[in-house]
């Protein structure tokens, strides 16, 4: 079996997926029609060129304009089914979704349009490809505090169904100290907390995300290695780390796959992730990203597991499913021995 096919077949979890940044240019011009929204592109041509940027400024620009299709419970339930179709096909069995609810409440979207959306396709994926999913709500960093309140309230009727908050949108000149206050009441609610900190910003960012909010889990996390100390208590700690190999690429945290630093982290005994971050504007989704790494780095079968193992014990699923989930596993490993 090739690597090619023994990703595809390999059980994994996805833990850091924007669902908006799966918007394929094809639908988003099948929304931006139902809807009768207009878009400054007039082609799916035009769309794909219009990717080509290089800093998380130029993407989250494109990004929020491609978000304006958006507008009913039936398009974020086609935009999430969209995703779980892709990601069944990559060995996904268990997915945590980012959402941006300020990104369509700006809009005047109703929160309720966007989470029951999201959670219709969630049930018809478990039904469909028995595959796990949960909820990350996340807040927009270059917002204030106060709008993060706000977002929070909003979700209140819902959180029973939302198992964490996230942090997102454009790091630097945003630390993560201006959200402690909304993290630590998201945190008194029972949610679990998670961010991204040290893709474009600083180590600083990071110690930040582990003291001031007090993360369950770093999404990104690259910049650390620059810490030597800090790479020793992330390790220590067995704090998941959410890498995205194809994303850090596009927007030059590496210049070459080549140089990526994922093996470095696993050597180093941090638990490091493979996601696909916003896959429909950064090149791929889990499986290609895993496919890429892999042979840029040389990853050998039993980093791969590693990463997928690393997957599961990551995830925010109880116990006893992450238990599941490592057995089929271990056992699909031993079958491709």
């Amino acid at each position: 079996m090739t690597h090619t096919d023994f990703i595809a077949g390999l059980p994994k979890a996805e833990l850091h997926l924007h669902i908006e940044g799966s918007l394929e240019p094809e639908l988003m011009f099948q929304l931006a029609q139902r809807n009768a929204v207009s878009i400054p592109y007039a082609s799916v041509e035009e769309v794909r060129a219009a990717y080509d940027f290089s800093n998380l400024q130029d993407f989250l620009d494109i990004y929020y304009a491609g978000a304006d299709v958006l507008r009913t419970r039936q398009d974020f339930h086609d935009l999430a089914m969209a995703y779980f179709t892709r990601a069944a096909a990559d060995g996904v069995l268990h997915a945590e979704l980012m959402f941006d609810p300020q990104t369509h409440t700006d809009r005047g979207i109703a929160f309720e349009e966007v989470i029951e959306g999201l959670l219709s396709a969630m049930a018809a994926a478990e039904a469909q490809f028995g595959m796990t999913s949960q909820l990350i709500l996340s807040f927009l960093r270059h917002l204030s505090e106060d709008a993060a309140f706000a977002t929070l309230e909003a979700a209140e009727p819902w959180l029973d169904r939302v198992t964490a908050v996230g942090l997102d949108s454009s790091e630097v000149g945003h630390p993560p100290e201006k959200f402690a206050r909304v993290f630590a009441a998201a945190r008194a609610m029972g949610l679990k907390i998670t961010a991204h900190a040290g893709e474009e910003g600083p180590p600083a960012y990071v110690h930040e995300a582990l003291d001031l909010l007090r993360v369950d889990r770093i999404d990104h996390g690259n910049r650390a290695l620059e810490d030597e100390a800090l790479v020793a208590r992330l390790a220590a700690e067995g704090m998941t780390l959410t890498v995205c190999p194809l994303s850090n690429l596009k927007l030059c945290v590496v210049n070459d796959l080549a140089d990526h630093p994922l093996d470095r982290m696993l050597a180093l005994g941090l638990r490091a992730t493979v996601n696909s971050d916003d896959p429909a504007y950064f090149g791929g989704y889990v499986a290609d990203n895993y496919r890429a790494v892999a042979e840029a780095r040389g990853l050998s079968r039993g980093d791969l597991v590693a990463l997928a193992r690393n997957s599961f014990t990551g995830s925010f699923l109880p116990a006893e499913a992450i238990a599941a989930n490592l057995e089929k596993l271990e056992a699909y490993a031993a079958e491709q021995a």
